[in-house]
């Protein structure tokens, strides 16, 4: 795929350029903040942004802020935000759209390349990635604590490999249950939290991650 990388910290950037490049990947550009971040997608918009969500000048959003306004102007281009840490105001401002192909990592995810190169190619894909701890975070902090208590053990762990973006097969792998289970399951979950699925499995994920997120 291509990709546009960016990150003020040029040992992670050079590290993810390298690795991008030996998996086979294009990357079109790496730079260290926002404004080059949307100048170079304006001159060739890539399959894939992948960006700090903190950034200079003021290293607050700058990067979530160029994320966003990427996912607007060019609703094609898949967007990949790192995070240092889960900032819940920021996972949750990715999910107000109703655009597909978005993900939110820690940067501790980043070393463990095969999880990381996953997420990319979902988000490629049209499909959510988010963060494990991301998506465990937002189980605890969701106001909706009355309806998540309907769900099974079962059910609550679907939902988590749900809100991460995997597909039912993934899941399913992932659980070590049946597919046609996981399809029980998920349909029980969104009966239960009294969530409309509406159609495409990345669209069903946002609506379960906006829901987390309220």
């Amino acid at each position: 795929m291509r990709l546009i990388l960016a990150e003020d910290s040029t040992l992670l950037r050079e590290g993810l350029v390298r690795l991008l490049t030996e998996e086979g990947h294009e990357v079109l550009a790496a730079v260290g903040n926002a404004e080059l971040l949307l100048k170079a997608v304006a001159e060739e918009p890539p399959d894939v942004v992948v960006a700090d969500v903190r950034m200079p000048p003021t290293h607050t959003d700058e990067g979530l802020r160029a994320a966003l306004e990427i996912r607007g102007r060019w609703p094609d281009v898949g967007v990949l935000v790192l995070s240092q840490y889960v900032e819940k105001r920021y996972a949750t401002e990715l999910l107000t759209g109703e655009t597909e192909g978005v993900g939110y990592l820690l940067k501790d995810r980043v070393v463990q390349v095969d999880e990381f190169l996953d997420a990319l190619e979902r988000v490629a894909a049209g499909r959510a990635a988010f963060d494990p701890e991301v998506v465990r975070q937002l189980l605890g902090r969701t106001t909706h604590t009355d309806l998540l208590a309907r769900l099974t053990a079962r059910e609550r762990d679907v939902l988590g490999e749900m809100a991460q973006g995997h597909t039912n097969a993934g899941i399913a792998r992932r659980l070590h249950i049946s597919q046609s289970a996981v399809e029980k399951h998920t349909n029980a979950i969104f009966d239960k939290l009294e969530l409309t699925g509406g159609e495409g499995y990345s669209r069903r994920v946002l609506a379960v991650l906006r829901y987390l997120g309220s």
